[in-house]
């Protein structure tokens, strides 16, 4: 039987437990080893498989080894078919089609910020995925228990993403962007000079999450009003004590309540300037609430379903924001990301 990738078989094993949000120390394990096989002669590989030796390699651990093993021998790894074989029921109907429709991700983080992965491998997982563009946002200078980019890393990342961007496959393209914070007075941690740079700009609310109503609504009102602003981040600010995605977590409860604010007013605001609100989709997240959504939905707002992910197998989580789109009826055209990059370009630009 011939061998089969040992290093992709560890990259699949991980990029399938960081879709199922397994714990971070589990799936570094698999890429730590990956990483170590990848870097190491077929021939020596080959004979500490023979040797029984591959656990005594740095980054590569009993388990790891296994897997290394049974894949050298041309056997798929015991692990990875696990993996496979509980990986959920397959979309169906009109979340189905939402998904077939998504052509990329407006909201991604990497190891620039606090991502786990650099921006090439999550790119090359969004390849993989057949998306189109991934937009890269990681975060501005004010979260800084995030890693959160001033203006000069900033500058630096965007001359990467360029030069990234020449070696990647030929349709698909990384898109520059940011989640910006929006400060205590509706205005945006970043300079304006560098939001008129990017491609696409997202704004959240992440600090004074329990302001009150009427300072809540002003604030996000004054951002949405902000030309430099595209997509209104994950508005409630809730988090929901997720097990495995979808809407379990929901239906488990808050460990985080959702922020309080006129809803109206920020659903207006939302219209007037042609933003969009990000249906976010990961499961300790799922957000906005569906009451809010159908709300959004019946006033005709535009949308986005982002993943917010922070590693490369999270980007498979646009079906849990999907399903929820089809749930509240969210018109597949009046999703941003549905589009061909150009019209979602001329889109953010006309904010401008």
């Amino acid at each position: 039987m011939s061998s089969r990738d040992p290093v992709a078989d560890l990259r699949r094993i991980a990029f399938l437990l960081e879709r199922a949000n397994e714990a971070t120390y589990r799936v570094k394990a698999f890429r730590s080893a990956a990483a170590t096989v990848a870097a190491l002669p077929a021939d020596e590989l080959a004979e500490r498989a023979a040797a029984g030796t591959l656990a005594k390699l740095s980054g590569v651990g009993d388990v790891t080894a296994r897997c290394i093993a049974e894949s050298l021998a041309g056997e798929e790894p015991v692990y990875l078919r696990r993996l496979q074989t509980t990986e959920g029921t397959d979309l169906q109907g009109a979340a189905l089609k939402m998904r077939e429709a998504l052509r990329g991700d407006c909201h991604s983080h990497s190891d620039w910020s606090d991502g786990g992965s650099p921006i090439e491998e999550m790119a090359l997982a969004a390849v993989e995925l057949g998306h189109e563009y991934l937009v890269l946002t990681d975060h501005s200078p004010r979260l800084t228990v995030a890693r959160g980019l001033p203006p000069a890393r900033l500058r630096r990342q965007l001359d990467h993403v360029a030069k990234l961007n020449d070696a990647l496959p030929e349709g698909f393209r990384i898109l520059t962007g940011i989640e910006v914070d929006i400060l205590d007075d509706g205005s945006l941690d970043q300079e304006d000079a560098l939001l008129a740079r990017l491609d696409v700009v997202v704004g959240s609310v992440h600090s004074k999450l329990r302001d009150e109503s009427p300072r809540m609504t002003r604030r996000m009102v004054k951002a949405l009003a902000n030309p430099h602003l595209d997509i209104l981040g994950h508005m409630t600010g809730r988090k929901v004590a997720a097990a495995g995605g979808g809407d379990k977590g929901h239906r488990a409860g808050h460990t985080r309540p959702p922020s309080t604010f006129d809803l109206d007013k920020v659903i207006e605001a939302c219209v007037e300037h042609g933003k969009a609100i990000e249906i976010n989709s990961r499961p300790d997240r799922l957000d906005p609430p569906k009451r809010m959504l159908t709300v959004a939905v019946e006033a005709g707002c535009l949308f986005t379903i982002d993943t917010d992910a922070h590693a490369p197998g999270q980007l498979d989580w646009l079906r849990f924001g999907c399903e929820r789109a089809a749930l509240c009826g969210v018109p597949e055209d009046r999703v941003v990301n549905t589009w061909e990059m150009e019209r979602l370009l001329e889109w953010t630009a006309s904010h401008a």
